[in-house]
């Protein structure tokens, strides 16, 4: 206890134990914060990074839960009335689309009215939350709780919820309840407007549309995006190299998450969780999650990539003639259940109303509305639908000292929900598996079992026949999904890479086989995979321009930015050919294109998207209309072969129509936005007015970035999604050293420093030294401290 008490004073504040009612400020650069029963210390290092340390798991999670406060207070309480199934009351129910509050709250509320999430916190670990995330989540709420009752709802810093009713106290379920929503993000939570709007068809099979009381309309949801969401969207970049790839011997890790940069919901926020002796761990965490999720320790550094299993099953329903709730499974009838959900909604005037909402539900999960006919209904089987399992697991990982420990916490909890892992450690090994969540399904029975799309519902298993059910292996946590035998696995001493590929091409070296279909929807590498083992392979010769072979921490961070694209590396000299030899082209409206200036700007270009480049967004325009314009395969030169598949397909048909026609209808795209086709990328992709690099990943980008002019603005295009926490460690002898990015800043409040500072970075290819160990946290200059004392 007594190196404990040192530790945790080792800070420009001197930390008092002060009676429960009082609050003092302990010093230059500090200040100190009491309450009962919790202590932590709150040490801020450039860009707001906050370093927690704490005695015990209830003041690391108390720490946790006031830091994040300070920064983001509004995420979290909007988060908490989304759970709470109150989003109809506060803001009326329409939300972004017609009707999409009143649906998620039906869902939501259906969820609380069904204890979900109270009936998995009810059940003993390995299967439930382990004692001490029990107290942390209780402390990340209590201290939540201490900022905002501190600050006052009327005085909060972010103009966004200052003074507003829905910003209140939050309780540990509620915490619990982000988690679990997190953890179905693959799953159920992306359909939970379809969930909630689910009516059984009239006898002319029509749906009744939305219950009485509400606009009459309803949500809509395109099968294209059903089961997916934003999960569809999610991506990133993983890399482990071992010490047979680096120039040191020392094991690296580079994660690169591609997520949204805008809503609560999956964005990343940096942290260090210390408590001394038992863990010491740094990184991110999505928010609202009081734990590191991507990050390293002193001994073991570890990244994720969405996987590309299927995490989620659509099973279609052979309806009863006659009767739209019941459904008919080895030929006997069988009856969906209902559950009456009461929803409180806000009308135009201000006035309160509650107005009853339908849940239905089959032995295969939740019925969608979307597809319900008088003879056919969809549900969704999602397999995280009793995962809290998730922080069990990163817990232990983060007190990992090896691979081998590594893959006993995974093999112990089985919780990672829906993305690959992949790691390295001090004995300069690699690891990488998909050890999420997955249904268990054999081969044999998608094949059968699988039902063709059709108009009216998506690609689904035969829900009339359990033996279309999801099975189970002996080594299972929970039944119906796979266990660790089955799961993809390699370990390498030179590297493990991901780009949201499936596991097969990890190390085209040793390429992986064997594992059930399920965990590989699609064996074909995109286009920024194949850039992404390219960039290892030629780092390997050092034929990238970077140097001698080999990485070393400056490569491994320049290669992360350094904006190549692949697809004009393979075919931007095609479309320079053709266009020489045409000059003129017809668009899609018929009308002549001189196309000279894109032309000669193309050929300048030097296939990067920099900030600076000029042609990197006339590439990616002329893409985009390619891409509409028919499968990548017709126009590509070269199409994808099955024995070639690290470089196929390439290049670009020169004497398609098709591709001429892409080409004049982006010079006629860049004159009618009053744009020179030779603009620079950082005119036209900006977040708070900051110039920023990348493209989209389907174009062979590796740092995937997709903004408008006018992102992070708060205009109607703010939105932006693509890098988001960049980490790039050495795992040394003397310690991890460590760069990392936090792209869109420590806080979601535009008001705040942390808004854009990082952005600012990131547009210039800048990193943040990472302050581990605690003399490196007391030497930053600009050092706040805040210490919670009891």
């Amino acid at each position: 206890m007594a190196a404990i008490a040192a530790a945790l004073c080792l800070t420009s504040a001197t930390m008092v134990l002060l009676p429960a009612s009082s609050s003092a400020a302990t010093g230059p650069g500090g200040d100190t914060v009491a309450d009962g029963g919790h202590t932590a210390r709150i040490s801020r290092t450039e860009y707001g990074v906050p370093h927690i340390l704490a005695r015990d798991f209830d003041g690391l999670g108390y720490g946790y839960g006031y830091a994040f406060a300070q920064d983001n207070v509004c995420e979290l309480a909007d988060q908490v009335v989304t759970m709470r199934g109150e989003r109809s009351r506060f803001f009326g129910p329409d939300g972004e689309s017609e009707g999409s509050n009143l649906a998620s709250d039906t869902y939501y509320g259906g969820q609380l009215r069904a204890g979900t999430v109270q009936r998995l916190l009810d059940q003993k670990a390995p299967l439930g939350p382990t004692a001490e995330l029990r107290r942390m989540v209780e402390g990340y709420a209590a201290g939540y709780n201490r900022y905002l009752r501190d600050t006052g709802v009327d005085k909060l810093p972010d103009p966004r919820c200052k003074g507003k009713a829905w910003v209140r106290q939050v309780t540990s379920l509620d915490v619990w309840g982000i988690v679990h929503d997190l953890n179905g993000a693959t799953g159920a939570v992306p359909l939970a407007p379809d969930i909630g709007e689910a009516t059984p068809p009239t006898a002319a099979g029509e749906h009744t549309g939305a219950t009485a009381g509400t606009s009459g309309r309803r949500t809509p949801s395109p099968f294209a995006t059903l089961g997916r969401g934003p999960a569809a969207d999610f991506g990133s970049n993983g890399w482990a190299l071992g010490r047979d790839a680096t120039r040191t011997g020392n094991a690296m890790v580079l994660a690169n998450p591609h997520l949204p940069w805008v809503g609560g919901n999956f964005h990343f926020y940096q942290v260090q969780l210390t408590i001394p002796g038992t863990l010491d761990v740094s990184g991110a965490g999505l928010y609202g999650t009081p734990l590191v999720e991507i990050g390293h320790n002193r001994n073991l550094a570890w990244t994720h990539t969405a996987s590309d299993a299927q995490h989620t099953s659509f099973y279609a329903l052979k309806l009863v003639p006659g009767d739209p709730t019941g459904y008919v499974v080895d030929g006997r009838t069988e009856r969906m259940t209902s559950r009456t959900v009461p929803v409180t909604v806000r009308t135009g005037n201000g006035k309160l109303s509650t107005v009853d909402r339908t849940l239905y539900t089959s032995r295969f999960g939740p019925v969608l509305s979307s597809g319900w006919t008088t003879k056919t209904a969809y549900a969704v089987r999602d397999a995280n639908a009793d995962n809290l399992r998730s922080m069990n697991t990163w817990l232990a990982m983060g007190k990992a000292r090896n691979l081998a420990q590594l893959r006993t916490a995974q093999n112990t909890y089985q919780g990672i929900p829906w993305t690959y892992t992949l790691a390295a450690d001090t004995s300069g090994g690699t690891y990488f598996t998909d050890s999420s969540v997955v249904p268990h399904l054999t081969d044999e029975q998608l094949e059968r079992c699988a039902r063709p799309d059709s108009e009216e519902g998506p690609s689904a298993l035969d829900g009339s026949t359990s033996a279309c059910a999801w099975g189970s292996d002996p080594d299972a946590l929970v039944p119906g999904i796979y266990g660790p035998s089955h799961q993809p696995r390699l370990s390498r001493t030179d590297y493990v890479a991901n780009s949201n590929n499936g596991p097969r091409y990890t190390n085209p070296e040793a390429p992986l086989t064997g594992f059930p279909g399920a965990y590989d929807s699609d064996p074909r590498l995109g286009q920024r995979a194949q850039l992404g083992l390219r960039m290892i392979a030629e780092r390997a010769d050092g034929t990238d321009g970077l140097g001698a072979p080999g990485f070393t921490g400056r490569t491994l961070r320049a290669s992360a930015l350094g904006n190549r694209v692949l697809s004009a590396e393979t075919g931007r000299d095609d479309l320079v050919g053709m266009c020489r030899a045409h000059p003129r082209l017809t668009a899609t409206d018929g009308k002549e294109v001189d196309v000279r200036q894109a032309c000669a700007t193309l050929a300048r270009w030097d296939t990067r998207a920099d900030t600076l480049s000029r042609g990197a967004a006339l590439w990616a325009t002329f893409f985009d209309h390619l891409f509409e314009a028919g499968p990548p395969d017709t126009w590509r030169r070269i199409p994808y072969d099955p024995a070639q598949p690290l470089t196929t397909p390439r290049g670009i048909k020169g004497d398609d129509m098709r591709v001429r026609r892409a080409l004049a209808d982006a010079v006629q795209d860049f004159a009618a936005r009053n744009l020179p086709v030779d603009t620079e990328l950082g005119t036209v992709q900006k977040w708070a007015g900051i110039p920023l690099s990348g493209c989209n990943g389907d174009k062979g980008c590796f740092n995937v970035l997709e903004a408008g002019p006018d992102s992070g603005t708060g205009t109607p295009t703010a939105g932006a999604f693509g890098t988001s926490f960049l980490m790039a460690v050495e795992l040394t002898p003397d310690g991890p050293r460590t760069r990392t990015l936090l792209t869109y800043g420590q806080s979601a409040n535009p008001a705040s420093p942390h808004y854009t500072d990082q952005t600012r970075l990131f547009s210039r290819k800048q990193w943040v030294t990472e302050r581990f160990t605690q003399s490196e946290i007391a030497s930053d200059p600009a050092l706040k401290v805040t210490t919670l004392t009891r």
